[in-house]
């Protein structure tokens, strides 16, 4: 993994582990690698993922089970979904707005070419 200078490194893992979770690479109640395992994945101080396995616990997107290891919540990717979007809506989205502005970009030209990136999507995905 490729930290950015930023942002610090234990939101950057968060970011990482709520990526797998709704990528679906961990299920709901799936275990998930220990710290240690995690931090030796990742190459960086076993301090640094448990302060971000606490984030995650307090945002209620993992859980521990004492003895046992820590555990990706059952309602973990609508609770990861709901904090991104609240980040995305209060912090990037008036970012957004502001660079549109400065540029002149009409909503037309925003809504075309946003139209033109979900049917790129849509080509990317696996038929069924």
């Amino acid at each position: 993994m490729e930290f950015k200078d930023n942002e610090a490194i234990y939101l950057q893992i968060a970011g990482y582990m709520s990526d797998h979770i709704l990528l679906g690479k961990w299920q709901a109640d799936e275990k998930i690698p220990s710290v240690r395992e995690l931090a030796g994945d990742l190459q960086v101080n076993p301090n640094t993922v448990m302060r971000t396995y606490d984030l995650l616990q307090q945002q209620e997107v993992i859980y521990n089970k004492r003895g046992l290891g820590f555990f990706v919540a059952p309602e973990a990717a609508q609770q990861v979904k709901a904090l991104r979007k609240e980040r995305f809506l209060q912090q990037e989205l008036p970012e957004f707005f502001k660079t549109v502005s400065l540029l002149d970009i009409s909503l037309d030209e925003v809504q075309e070419r946003y139209a033109r990136f979900q049917q790129e999507q849509a080509a990317t995905l696996p038929s069924s």
